[in-house]
C-alpha cells in the first residue's frame, strides 16, 4: 500500500517553510478635490498599500516602500473633508438609516455632486450591534459604536480617538449584493502553491544544502503562488480586505515580520524537530465566530452578539504529484498558535487595522445575509435599489489579485519541510440560521426610532 507521506518529507535541505506572501491593500479616499479644466472634480483614490504591498495590472503583488506609504498618508489627510458636527463625537450606539442613506445618495446623484466623506464612512460606524426594522417608515436601521475619523500613519481611515478602522459604504454594498445574488456562496480567499511548483521543489531539494542559495533556489522553483477569491467580486475592496488579512496572518506566523502583539509569537518560533510532523503543512485560516442572533418576537429587532474572528488550523499533506490534501486534523503546535491568535485578536485588530477591517466585513456580511434571509426589504416595502441593485451605487473596481512570488525561510528541522497555506472563509448564512428570542430588544427598537428626524444618521 503506497505511503501517504509527502514526497517533500524526503527533502535533504532544512527548509522549514516556503510561504507565498500576499498583501493587497486598498484605501478608499472618497473625496480628493482637484482643479481640472477649471472645474472642481471629486475623484476616488484607490491605492494598494494596506499590508505594504502593491498590485499591478497583471495581478502580481510586490512590496510597497515606506516612502509610498508616507505619501499615501499625506494625500489622504489632505483630501479628507472636516468631520461634520456631531459625527466627530464618540457614540456608543449611532444609528444609520438605510432609507435615509439612499435618499442622501440620490440627492447627490441628481445634483451631479460627489458623495461626501461621511456617506462613504457610514457616519463613522465601527461595528454593527443591532439591525432594526421599521415597516411604517420603510426603513432598516444599522446601529453600533461610532466616532469621528482620521488618517493613521499607514493611510488607513480609523477612529479619531480609538484608532479602530471604519466601516465603508463600498463594503456594505458588496455584502448586500453578494447576499442577494442567486448563488449564496461562502466568501473566501486562498493562496496556494501550484502542483508544478511543488514537484520542481522536490526535484531540486536533494541537490542543495541549507543556506541563502537554497532559499533563493526554492523560492524560484516554487514559483508564483495562485490567489483565488470566491463569493465577492475579485476586484472589490471587500476581496482586498480578505486577502490582506490572510497575508498579514502569514507574515506574522512565519516570522517574516514582528508580531504587533507581544503575546503572539511566530509559529516558526514555536516548532522544533521533535514536534514537527514529517508531513508538516500547516494551514491557518480565519473565520467569523458569533453567538446566536437575538431577535424580538416580531422579527423587527435583531442583535448581533459575540462577533469575533477565530483562527483555525489544520495539517495538510502533498502527494507524489504535488497535490495538496486536507487531513481533517491538526498538530498540537499549529493548534496552539491558532488559539493564541484567536485570544489576541482584539489586540491585533487595534495594532494592525487590517484585522479590524476584516471583522467589519464579517459584520456586514452577516447584515447582508440577515436582510435577505428574513426578507427585511420586503417587510419595509423598500428594495433599496441604490444599495442592492447592480445599477445602483457603483462599487470600487480594482486590479484583481492573481499571484504572488513565493518566499522561503530556514530553520533546523532535520529533513522536514513545511509549506504554509491558509486563507479566510466567511459563511454568514451559518450565522443567521441560529437565532433566539431575547428580552430588551423592544426597548432598543423604540428608543432608536428616527421619529421626525430628517437626517440619515443620529445618536
Amino acid at each position: 500500500m503506497p505511503s501517504r507521506q509527502p514526497c517533500l518529507a524526503r527533502i535533504a535541505c532544512r527548509v522549514a517553510a516556503v510561504l507565498g506572501l500576499l498583501a493587497v491593500g486598498f484605501c478608499f479616499v472618497p473625496a480628493i478635490r482637484a482643479q481640472q479644466g477649471g472645474q472642481n472634480v471629486v475623484t476616488a483614490l484607490t491605492t494598494r498599500a494596506v499590508g505594504g504591498i502593491s498590485i499591478d495590472a497583471q495581478g502580481m503583488l510586490t512590496n510597497t516602500s515606506r516612502d509610498e506609504l508616507g505619501k499615501l498618508k499625506r494625500v489622504l489627510a489632505d483630501a479628507l473633508q472636516p468631520v461634520p458636527d456631531g459625527m466627530n463625537q464618540t457614540a456608543g450606539l449611532r444609528k444609520v438609516s438605510l432609507r435615509g442613506l439612499e435618499v442622501e445618495i440620490k440627492r447627490c446623484i441628481d445634483a451631479g455632486k460627489p458623495l461626501p466623506d461621511a456617506v462613504f464612512c457610514l457616519a463613522g460606524l465601527q461595528r454593527i450591534q443591532y439591525v432594526l426594522v421599521y415597516p411604517e417608515q420603510s426603513d432598516i436601521v444599522l446601529v453600533g459604536p461610532a466616532e469621528g475619523w482620521k488618517a493613521d500613519p499607514r493611510g488607513n481611515l480609523v477612529g479619531a480617538t480609538s484608532g479602530r478602522p471604519l466601516m465603508l459604504l463600498d463594503d456594505l454594498v458588496v455584502a448586500l449584493r453578494a447576499a442577494a445574488s442567486p448563488n449564496r456562496s461562502v466568501m473566501s480567499c486562498s493562496i496556494d502553491p501550484t502542483s508544478e511548483g511543488i514537484k520542481r521543489v522536490e526535484a531540486l531539494a536533494g541537490q542543495l544544502r541549507a543556506g541563502p542559495q537554497a532559499v533563493a533556489a526554492f523560492q524560484e522553483q516554487l514559483g508564483p503562488q495562485q490567489i483565488s477569491v470566491t463569493g465577492v467580486p475579485q476586484t472589490s475592496h471587500f476581496a482586498r480586505v480578505l486577502v490582506a488579512a490572510d497575508y498579514r496572518m502569514k507574515r506574522v506566523s512565519m516570522g517574516f515580520e514582528p508580531s504587533p502583539v507581544r503575546e503572539l509569537p511566530s509559529f516558526m518560533s514555536m516548532i522544533n524537530a521533535s514536534h514537527a510532523s514529517r508531513n508538516l503543512l500547516p494551514r491557518f485560516w480565519l473565520q467569523p465566530e458569533y453567538g446566536p442572533l437575538v431577535r424580538d418576537p416580531d422579527g423587527l429587532a435583531w442583535e448581533i452578539r459575540g462577533g469575533t474572528v477565530r483562527a483555525m488550523a489544520e495539517t495538510d499533506f502533498f502527494d507524489a504529484n504535488g497535490i495538496k490534501h486536507p487531513t481533517g486534523k491538526t498538530d498540537p503546535v499549529s493548534q496552539r498558535w491558532a488559539d493564541k491568535m484567536t485570544q489576541c485578536y482584539d489586540q491585533l485588530a487595534l495594532a494592525d487595522p487590517i484585522f479590524g477591517q476584516l471583522r467589519n466585513c464579517m459584520d456586514l456580511a452577516v447584515v447582508g445575509a440577515l436582510v435577505v434571509k428574513e426578507n427585511l426589504t420586503g417587510k419595509t416595502n423598500n428594495r433599496l435599489p441604490l444599495l442592492l441593485g447592480s445599477d445602483g451605487v457603483p462599487a470600487a473596481k480594482l486590479d484583481a489579485p492573481k499571484q504572488v512570488a513565493s518566499k522561503a525561510t530556514l530553520v533546523r528541522l532535520g529533513r522536514r519541510t513545511a509549506i504554509a497555506a491558509g486563507g479566510v472563509q466567511i459563511n454568514p448564512w451559518s450565522v443567521v440560521e441560529r437565532s433566539q428570542v431575547g428580552d430588551g430588544l423592544k426597548a432598543v427598537h423604540n428608543q432608536s426610532a428616527s421619529k421626525q428626524r430628517t437626517t440619515w444618521w443620529w445618536d
